[in-house]
C-alpha cells in the first residue's frame, strides 16, 4: 500500500498535460498503457530524464538540469519523500531556513539539494567520490538561481571514507542524508534489474537490452549497503557532537538488526526507523543521534543563538 508524506507534492501522481507544457521533450515518451493509465516507460532512462526535467521545472524552480549519459537518474517523488521525512526530525527549530544538510554521494543529478533548497530553504554540503559527478552538479548549481549560496560541493578522495577528509573539526550540520550503494557487486545489481523487468513484463529480458542508469559507485560497492552504512556509523562517532541527526536510506530490511546492533555498540543515544511506503518498493530511513534529548535541546539553542 502506497502512503506518501502529506507534504509531498507528488502524492497524487503525475499531471502529464501540465508537465508537457513545462517540458515539451517529455511528450514523445508519454502513452496510455493497457490499463488505460497515462504513463511513461520507467525503464527507459531517456523517458525518466525528460520526466525529471519537467518535474524540476514545474515544482522546484529548476530551469536548467541535465545529467551525463550513464549517471543515476533518480525518481523525484521518492527523493522528495526522504527530504520531507527528515524535515520532521528537525521540526521546531527557531530558524528552519538555516538548517544545514550533508548529502553523502550527491551525484551528478544533485536532486536532494534541489528539493531541500527549493522546498525548505536549506543549505547543503554535497560530497562525492566521482569528479565527473561533481562537475555536473556544479554546472546545475551555476545555472539555477535557487541553488546560489545553498550548495557547497566537495570531493571525497578516499572511497573508503564517508566523513573523514571532507568534514572539518568545527563544522556543524543538522542532518546527514545518504542513498548508499545497495548492491555488493555489479553482477548483483544486474540480476536485481533483471528481476524487476521480469516482474513488470512477465517475460525474459536479455541483459543486452537493459537500459541501466547509474555508475558503479552509485549502484554497488564492496560489501554493499550493509558495509557502507556500517562504515558510516563508525565514522559518525567522531562527529557525534557536530550533528543533530545522521540518516541513511536502507533498502534491505534484513540489514536493520546488524546496523542497530552497530549503533548500540557505537553509543548512539537515539535511533529511529522511518518507513517509506510509496510506489511498488518498500524502503526505510535509519536515523541516529549521539545526543540525548536534553543535549539536542541545548545544542539546538546554542547552534541558533
Amino acid at each position: 500500500m502506497s502512503s506518501f508524506h502529506p507534504n509531498n507534492i507528488h502524492k497524487n501522481g503525475y499531471d502529464f498535460v501540465e508537465l508537457i507544457k513545462c517540458e515539451p521533450t517529455l511528450a514523445p515518451f508519454v502513452f496510455v498503457n493497457e490499463f488505460k493509465t497515462t504513463t511513461i516507460n520507467f525503464f527507459d532512462p531517456a523517458a525518466v530524464k525528460a520526466l525529471n526535467k519537467a518535474l524540476l521545472k514545474k515544482y522546484y524552480h529548476i530551469t536548467n538540469w541535465d545529467i551525463p549519459e550513464g549517471f543515476l537518474c533518480p525518481p523525484i517523488p521518492g527523493r522528495a519523500e526522504y527530504i520531507h521525512h527528515v524535515a520532521d526530525l528537525v521540526k521546531g527549530k527557531t530558524v528552519p531556513t538555516q538548517i544545514k544538510v550533508l548529502d553523502i554521494g550527491v551525484g551528478a543529478n544533485c536532486v536532494y539539494p534541489i528539493i531541500g533548497a527549493s522546498t525548505y530553504g536549506w543549505s547543503f554540503i554535497g560530497t562525492d567520490i566521482n569528479q565527473a559527478a561533481l562537475k555536473n552538479a556544479e554546472k546545475i548549481k551555476r545555472e539555477n538561481v535557487i541553488l546560489k549560496d545553498k550548495l557547497d560541493l566537495r570531493l571525497q578522495v578516499n572511497a573508503s571514507h564517508i566523513f573523514y577528509g571532507v568534514m572539518q573539526a568545527r563544522e556543524y550540520w543538522d542532518i546527514t542524508i545518504c542513498n548508499p550503494p545497495f548492491h555488493a557487486s555489479e553482477k548483483e545489481a544486474d540480476q536485481q534489474a533483471l528481476r524487476k523487468l521480469k516482474n513488470l513484463y512477465a517475460e525474459k529480458i536479455p541483459l543486452k537490452e537493459l537500459n541501466f542508469s547509474g555508475r558503479s559507485h552509485e549502484l554497488w560497492c564492496e560489501g554493499g549497503e550493509l558495509r557502507f552504512v556500517s562504515n558510516m556509523i563508525h565514522e559518525s562517532v567522531d562527529y557525534g557532537k557536530q550533528c543533530y541527526w545522521f540518516t541513511s536510506l536502507i533498502s534491505q530490511k534484513d540489514n536493520l538488526p546488524l546496523l542497530q546492533k552497530t549503533l548500540q555498540e557505537c553509543g548512539a543515544k537515539q535511533t529511529t526507523i522511518i518507513p517509506l511506503l510509496h510506489g511498488n518498493k518498500q524502503s526505510r530511513i535509519l536515523a541516529w543521534s549521539f545526543l540525548t534529548l536534553q543535549q539536542q535541546k541545548d545544542w539546538k539553542l546554542a547552534r541558533w543563538m
